[in-house]
């Protein structure tokens, strides 16, 4: 087969998981609707290796293939397929999504269980996937804007996912609100790169970008930055970030998926396809790269003081994606897709440790309730660690290596780029910091009454509680299920998360400097014709590099572990003292009450008022009132002249005839 034709298997194998699980969900007995559609994964994970295979079966300088199912749109010598394009960065992205989601797939079976909506919750994860591995095959805007919506889309339905709980629907409608912003952005500059090119296949726009635009072109630059909205929006970059940590009130795996292979990923991604425009327009290119770098430390800096556990990857989430940005943004294409697959590994296994606490816990994923549980969850504390130990870019675990690379470049491009990796190292330790005071405070110190209980042999119950607000609630449909899993006892999970394990902590050995570049080499013949593609760091400037990054992280967790473990307290009696800093960073650096000021509360006050007097008062009352009060009164006329006597008629005749002949006597005067 051909690498086309595995690239076409790759979108046919969630699609059919998608409709078998819809359509067939009432003859499929127990899990037999999650295990359908893990397969279909797997397959699809299966198909990106197949095409793989392919792909390096042909001469580097051949290795983008595209092919189309039918033609969407033709119009004289005009036209739009419905195509899609397979090169190493498609088939990369293939990879990762296809792989991690599998293992998300496997891990969901267990935790997902006991939940009424266990059939709908895969036939969403499978569409979520299908739509990611749309946006990334797509071989022109037009695909490429099918895939961003209906990641939308599906985000939306997975992070609602328990519709019956409101703070699960308003994040849903968050999400879905500041992603159409995002979609907005990106349909905006298709148009403009359209009307200037006069096409929307990438090979079309690309190749036609340096005969019709100028270096630095005020359009090109326009629509790169539109094209940054779309790509913030949907990686949660600053302004658009404040979507992504409400979005953990979905099932923890929809967490994992949202924040390892699918959704957040995607605007890294589009920067990257995009690179010819944004090496054309370097004005938005630095714009991508500050924004990337404020995000990087404005996220690490929340997360220190975030004490729901999930929210506290989120913020990670926010911050690496920010390494990744800043990465592609300077033209280190290769180290920001390498982080971004060590990413995948160590984000997807935080998260599954994660929700294996969050059910020992019995569903309470406030930090400050737990502690303790390193004896009652062995297999979750040495997991969960190795997942931190990689985010915290400690050294020879997976994270070290490409976020490392990530800052490498970005020194090397000299300038005012310097000063952006510098505050990428300050971030690195606090992101080590924030890492281990999970560990420490989850798996340390005095063991909970859940972790106590757990040690005995009897895992913890409590009532249904929503976890954000407290209230009680039901487990029906729409709400979560009664049971609560933990990796300890589900195989599934357990399955799931040891390969990740060993990626997180291996995964990075395919970029060692001057020793191997494996994944560099795959992508080069993508970025081939980049500027600067043979503008890298020497092999000791990384080395350098790492060792810095490395002296970082073991800063950063040996101050969680004084400050968590040794001196405890000491944490209290700060955010005491620095008051002030601790409630900024406790309300997010006032985004969202700035966006209520700013965005919701008056358009709420616009939507009251026309509704109110608008709707109400005037069409209501004025246009639909007024045309029955004038049709009433005719009516009511009508009614007292048909009186039915005849003499009345006569005389109103009588009436009409005089007035008649008055009036012509008058006009003929």
């Amino acid at each position: 087969m051909s690498a086309t034709s595995f690239g076409w298997l790759v979108l046919a194998f969630p699609l059919a998981g998608t409709l078998i699980v819809s359509f067939g969900w009432r003859v499929l007995p127990g899990r037999t609707a999650g295990w359908i559609a893990s397969a279909a994964i797997f397959g699809a994970f299966l198909s990106s290796i197949g095409a793989l295979v392919d792909l390096q079966d042909h001469p580097a300088d051949e290795r983008s293939l595209v092919d189309a199912a039918w033609t969407y749109v033709a119009t004289g010598d005009f036209k739009v397929d419905l195509a899609i394009l397979i090169d190493p960065l498609s088939v990369f992205m293939c990879l990762v999504v296809s792989g991690v989601s599998f293992l998300i797939h496997v891990y969901s079976v267990s935790y997902m269980s006991g939940d009424r909506g266990f059939a709908r919750y895969f036939a969403y994860l499978n569409f979520f996937v299908l739509s990611m591995l749309i946006l990334v095959l797509a071989a022109n805007f037009v695909v490429l804007i099918v895939g961003w919506a209906f990641v939308g889309a599906a985000s939306y339905l997975l992070i609602s996912f328990w519709y019956r709980r409101t703070t699960a629907t308003h994040a849903g409608i968050k999400a879905f609100v500041i992603n159409v912003v995002g979609d907005v952005g990106l349909v905006i500059a298709t148009f403009l790169l359209f009307n200037q090119t006069g096409a929307l296949d990438y090979a079309g726009v690309f190749g036609a970008a340096d005969e019709v635009f100028a270096f630095n072109d005020g359009t090109l630059v326009a629509a790169c930055l539109l094209i940054l909205v779309g790509a913030f929006a949907k990686s949660a970059q600053l302004p658009l970030h404040t979507w992504l940590p409400d979005a953990m009130e979905g099932p923890t795996p929809v967490s994992a998926l949202i924040h390892a292979a699918t959704m957040v990923t995607a605007g890294v991604y589009l920067i990257a396809r995009t690179y010819p425009l944004f090496e054309q327009a370097p004005t938005a290119a630095d714009v991508g790269a500050v924004i990337g770098t404020a995000t990087l430390v404005f996220a690490a800096t929340v997360a220190l003081v975030v004490t729901d556990l999930k929210r506290v990857i989120a913020y990670s989430t926010i911050s690496q994606i920010g390494y990744m940005v800043l990465g592609v943004s300077v033209a280190a294409y290769g180290a920001g897709l390498f982080h971004l697959m060590t990413h995948a590994f160590f984000k997807a296994l935080l998260f599954m440790g994660a929700g294996s606490v969050i059910g020992a816990m019995a569903g309470t994923q406030d930090l400050d309730r737990m502690g303790g549980f390193r004896k009652a969850m062995p297999f979750t504390f040495v997991t969960f660690t190795i997942g931190a130990l990689s985010l915290s870019g400690f050294p020879l675990f997976a994270g070290w290596f490409s976020k490392d690379e990530i800052l490498a470049y970005t020194i090397n491009r000299g300038g005012g780029y310097v000063v952006l990796a510098v505050a990428g190292y300050v971030a690195a330790g606090l992101t080590a910091f924030y890492a281990f005071r999970m560990v420490f405070r989850v798996f340390f110190g005095d063991p909970c009454p859940e972790a106590r209980e757990l040690e005995g042999g009897h895992p913890a119950h409590a009532e249904p509680a929503n976890p954000l607000t407290g209230e009680p609630e039901d487990t029906d449909v729409g709400f979560p299920g009664p049971e609560h899993h933990f990796a300890e006892e589900a195989s599934p999970m357990k399955a799931a998360m040891g390969p990740l394990a060993l990626l997180a902590i291996i995964g990075g050995y395919v970029g060692v400097p001057g020793i191997t570049d494996t994944l560099e080499k795959f992508l080069e013949p993508t970025f081939e014709d980049s500027r600067f593609a043979h503008t890298h760091p020497t092999d000791s400037a990384e080395w350098i590099g790492l060792a810095v990054g490395g002296i970082v992280a073991t800063a950063g967790i040996t101050v969680a572990y004084v400050m968590f473990i040794r001196r405890r307290g000491i944490t209290r009696a700060l955010a005491e003292r620095f008051a002030a800093v601790h409630n900024f960073l406790i309300h997010k650096w006032y985004f969202d009450e700035l966006y209520d000021a700013v965005f919701v509360r008056p358009l709420s006050t616009a939507g009251s008022f026309g509704r109110r007097v608008i709707e109400t008062e005037f069409v209501q009352g004025f246009i639909v009132g007024g045309a029955t009060g004038v049709v009433r009164a005719g009516t009511s006329f009508a009614r007292a002249v048909q009186t039915g006597y005849l003499r009345a008629y006569a005389l109103l005749l009588l009436l009409g005839a005089a007035g008649l002949l008055l009036y012509f006597l008058i006009a003929s005067t």
